[in-house]
């Protein structure tokens, strides 16, 4: 008889939202099944009281969303192996329901393919998904779940064997585009994701461009993505592609001198190992409805 699978999550934090800190910690408290076993990594500051039996980790520099993460990771042993599935929780989130951890436990069980669920982030206040929280190109209905080709960063559930075959985080993209890296090299690796829209965050909705850095880091991180996973001949149309796109966003002019600058950078630094994903991944995900040229 199989023994239900072993569920842990990471919760990185600068240790300016104890309350809602505190909020997302008792939710996964709450969880059916098992104890959830926690791991705090305060990333570059202090964590703030927690509650007993959540362990902690204080890191003496900020190494962004990644490197906090992959961190928190290892904090369950290589590659995070003492444990089964891995959650990664925004801190400022909260677990909608009780049955998450089980939820996971039971599609992870039941289909050895699968490598990665992303949650649904939905508003607590309006239970409104945003579109940019769907993470397919066909986002209208955010209450359809479907195989997808990327993640939500701050809601999801990781079968820890993924990371024993391929690796964590790119530590060096510090913020944007770390799980479309990790969900490429899974892909190409064999294993599935899923979007399960009955797998509920709640979450405050908010603009990305909040961060100060953030049009600099999607540039230079889009360019360091596709440098690092795509075949040579897509790597031009690709990156072309998401420059039209961000054209024809009109952003300002301050934000799109940032974007110029990040996208020079992407080339002109280095991007970590490159290992071209098999074209038959690139088939695979356009197959799934979102080739790897947008």
């Amino acid at each position: 008889m199989s023994h239900p699978l072993k569920v842990g999550a990471v919760v990185i934090t600068m240790g300016n939202r104890p309350d809602e800190l505190r909020a997302l910690l008792d939710s996964v408290a709450q969880q059916e099944g098992d104890r959830v076993e926690v791991v705090v990594v305060g990333n570059g500051s202090p964590v703030p009281d927690v509650p007993e039996g959540v362990r902690t980790v204080e890191l003496p520099e900020n190494l962004g969303i990644p490197g906090g993460r992959n961190v928190g990771i290892e904090a369950f042993g290589p590659s995070g192996r003492d444990v089964d599935v891995l959650l990664f929780l925004d801190d400022d989130g909260l677990l909608a329901g009780h049955d998450t951890a089980e939820l996971c436990r039971q599609a992870f069980t039941a289909d050895p393919a699968l490598g990665i669920i992303s949650f649904r982030i939905a508003d607590p206040e309006t239970g409104d998904t945003q579109r940019r929280h769907v993470p397919r190109l066909r986002a209208s209905d955010p209450m359809r779940s479907s195989r997808v080709t990327t993640f939500l960063g701050g809601a999801n559930a990781v079968r820890t064997q993924v990371f024993a075959e391929v690796g964590g985080l790119p530590d060096a993209f510090f913020y944007a585009h770390e799980e479309t890296d990790l969900a490429w090299r899974a892909l190409d690796a064999g294993w599935m994701i899923d979007y399960r829209s009955d797998m509920v965050l709640y979450h405050p909705a908010t603009a990305p461009s909040r961060h100060a850095v953030y049009h600099r880091m999607v540039a230079r991180n889009r360019v360091w993505l596709a440098r690092r996973n795509l075949p040579a001949p897509l790597v031009p149309v690709y990156l072309g592609v998401w420059m039209l796109l961000t054209l024809l966003r009109r952003p300002s002019r301050p934000a799109l001198r940032a974007w110029f600058g990040g996208f020079r950078e992407g080339w002109s630094t280095p991007c970590g190992p490159r290992r071209p994903m098999k074209w038959r991944t690139v088939w695979r995900l356009t197959r799934l409805g979102r080739p790897p040229v947008v």
